[in-house]
This record gives structure tokens, sequence and C-alpha cells, in this order.
């Protein structure tokens, strides 16, 4: 994580550059971001939660070991290099087993924290911010914080076993929601700097009672709320004004940075804004699997246009396996008048939680093959793909139906890209 402090100390010292983290188990999605970072000369830092990879599988079926595998082996068929990898955990915590008592939770978050950092992640997010079952319904700032500092202890004896760069670490307890907010939006509060000095002073005081101070000295990011986040159907952009307290409250600390949640579906102009006033780490993870659906449902459109059937398309089939399995998507489309509606087009994308499905990943690999076979027509690709007809037109872009995909995805990072490094070279790829 060398690279990761110096890049925050850059910014620290006024560079303006931050980075951001994609969180995704999608194999493409993964993929674009080790080009869009390669592209750029830029670092890829690549993200899983603690409900998506952990000792028990995850909704991906992955440990973190076997993640860390799955994502070396994609950079490894993409002929990228894997040593501008960045491996981090988000919501390391109890997060995923908030239904069992807080004994019985933090016993499991200890496996999990061991085992992310043996298999080489060295960005930790010590999120204990949500109550167990046997918890108050909102904890205090010392319990969440006591809670993050035993973890932290793991990760360094784990650290201590597995060797390598020390791991660094992100805190705090006024944490989004993973994936998005369930209910719906109006108008967020930013985090106060009041509540900032809360959170770092017992955070600190938490570390030091286990003798972690060297611990604390990688402690980079705070993740706070600046005013942004997304909901089924709606977007909360940032606002610099709103957030210009909490932005210069950063400023008095020397080596830590924000990191901020939820960006997804923010304006490039706004990244740039959130980079710019100390939001220096920006994660994106709905936004990028939405952009991959779009360009999927096109495909699928096009395929129905050179003659397929409809009831035996992709769609059906991401469909049949959300009404199968509702209950990754049950608790957050809760209004039955768009609950159809939103099994495809929610900001939220529970889809994502479907592409690994067998049927799924059966029917996506005949769509592609199908079309890869008959070729996309540039009358259809300009219908239903006009920004990627574009691109193939000027010789930027190859007709594939698989290149399309990884383009859909790459407009999403490219606004991430240029907010966390406005002058970094491009290299231009087909």
């Amino acid at each position: 994580m060398k690279a990761l402090l110096q890049l925050l100390q850059r910014h620290k010292a006024g560079s303006g550059e931050g980075i951001y983290s994609v969180c995704s188990s999608h194999p493409l999605v993964i993929e674009a971001a080790l080009r869009e970072a390669q592209r750029r000369e830029q670092w890829t830092l690549l993200e899983a939660t603690s409900n998506q990879v952990n000792q028990f599988g995850g909704y991906s079926g992955m440990t973190p070991a076997q993640f860390q595998a799955y994502v070396t082996d994609i950079a490894a068929r993409a002929a990228l290099p894997k040593e501008r990898l960045l491996l981090g955990g988000d919501h390391l915590g109890p997060n995923a087993w908030r239904s069992e008592t807080a004994a019985v939770a933090m016993q499991h978050s200890e496996r999990l924290i061991h085992d992310y950092v043996a298999a080489g992640f060295r960005k930790i997010h010590l999120d204990c911010s949500m109550s167990c079952a046997d918890d108050p319904a909102v904890l205090t700032d010392q319990v969440a914080a006591a809670r993050a500092a035993r973890l932290c202890h793991v990760a360094e004896k784990a650290w201590a076993g597995a060797g390598g760069e020390a791991p660094v670490y992100v805190i705090g307890t006024e944490v989004p929601t993973p994936g998005g907010a369930a209910e719906g939006l109006h108008e967020l509060v930013t985090t106060s700097p009041a509540a900032v000095t809360t959170t770092l002073e017992t955070h600190r005081s938490a570390f030091r009672s286990l003798g972690l101070d060297a611990a604390w000295e990688r402690a980079v990011a705070l993740v706070v709320q600046p005013g942004v986040e997304f909901d089924n159907h709606k977007v909360i952009d940032y606002d610099p004004a709103k957030a210009a307290q909490l932005s210069r409250r950063i400023e008095n600390e020397a080596t830590l940075v924000y990191e901020a949640h939820s960006t997804d579906y923010q304006t490039p102009a706004a990244l740039a804004a959130l980079v710019r006033d100390h939001f220096a780490i920006l994660k994106v993870g709905p936004g990028a699997t939405f952009a991959l659906r779009e360009v999927l449902w096109a495909l699928v459109a096009i395929r129905i246009e050179l003659g397929g059937d409809a009831r035996e398309s992709l769609k059906e089939a991401v469909l049949s396996a959300m009404r199968r399995e509702p209950k990754y998507w049950k608790p957050y489309y809760r209004d039955p008048k768009s609950q159809a509606f939103d099994l495809q087009y929610s900001l939220s994308d529970r889809i994502r939680y479907y592409w690994s499905v067998p049927d799924v990943q059966r029917a996506t690999a005949k769509l592609l093959e199908d079309l890869s076979q008959r070729g996309i027509p540039l009358t259809l690709l300009s219908q239903y793909l006009p920004e990627q007809y574009a691109a193939a037109r000027a010789g930027s872009l190859t007709n594939d139906p698989r290149q399309l995909l990884l383009d859909g995805v790459a407009r999403v990072l490219s606004g991430y890209a240029r907010a966390c490094r406005p002058d970094a070279a491009v290299t231009s790829t087909c």
C-alpha cells in the first residue's frame, strides 16, 4: 500500500490527486477497471465487501483468497500488470451477521479480517457502525471504536504472519448504506466537524488502549457523509457549499483524507469537486454494473431485431432468476407498483447479485457468442448504442459485443479517473 500512501500524501501536499475504488465481482467490470487504469497510468483499487466475499463465500461464492486469485487471473488473461493492482476490503465488520448477537458477529468478523489480510488485501475498512441482535438500536461512538480497534488488532497479527506491505486502515461511524439507500431520499445532512472530531478521538483512544499506535499511523481515511447518495430512482448531487466546513475540518489532520461512499451516478464535475474538497477516495459499485446492464439490454434488443426469441433472451433468464430467489431485492423494492420496473432499472441495481447464477451465465455467453458470429450491423449499433457507434466509426472501438460491454463500463469509470487525476496521459485502445 506504499503507492496509496504516497498518493494520499501528495494530495495532502496540494496535488489535488485522488483514487477511485471499484467494488464489484463481475469479471467484465474488473477487466474494464484494470484497462481504464492502464490507459491512464493509474493504480487500480478493487474492493470486496463483507457481504460479497467472506469466509463462508458471500453472495459471490468466493472467500478472500479465492477472490484474490480470481482478480489476478482476470489481469493475467487480459495481459494487464497485476503489480499495479491494489486490493481492499470494504465494510469489514459485523454487517453480514447483524442478525446474530454481538459476540457471535464479532467472532465471525475477526475471522473475516484475518482471511482478508492473509489473502493480500491491504486497504481495510473497519466498519463496526451497525447494531447486532442484542445491541441497542444505535451504537455509541465508543462501542463502535472499541470493536474497530479489536478488529485492527486481528489485522495486525494476520499481517505479521503473512508478511508483505503493512495494511492501511479506513475508519468511520457515519457510513452510508452499502449499495445505496433502501428508502426514498429527500435531503441529506452532511457530517458535522464536531462528529469528525469525536470519531477520530474515540478511535485514536481505542487503538492506543490495545497498543495499536503504529497501526493508527496507518489510518489513511475517514468515511463521512458528504451529502451524496442515491436510492432506487433519485440521486442527491454533491453540493460543495454544504460540505465546506466538513472539507476544511480534515485539513487539520496531517495524514487523513475522507473516503466518499455512494458516489455512483454523480456527474464528472461533482466527482472532481469531491476530490478537490479532500474526499480523495471515491467509491463506485452499482453505477458500474448499472452501465454493464444497459449495454447488455441493448445487445438483447439487437439480437431480437436479428430474429432472436424474446422469450428465451438473457433478459428473461435474469428476471426469472430474480423472481425465483428474491432475497437480494425484496427488502429494497417495497412498492408493488414499481417493483417490476425496479427489478430492471433501479439505480440501486440489485440485479448485480444475479449475474453469477449459472442459467444467467449461460444466457450471457450465448448472447455474446451469437452476436459475435452474426456481427452487429452498424445501423442497429447506432439505434441502440449510439455512443459506441460513434466510437466504432471513429476507429477507437471494435464493433464486438464484449468490447462494447467493456466500453460501457469504462465510460462510467473514466469520469472517476479524470476527477482523480485530470492531467493523466491516456493511451488509446480499441
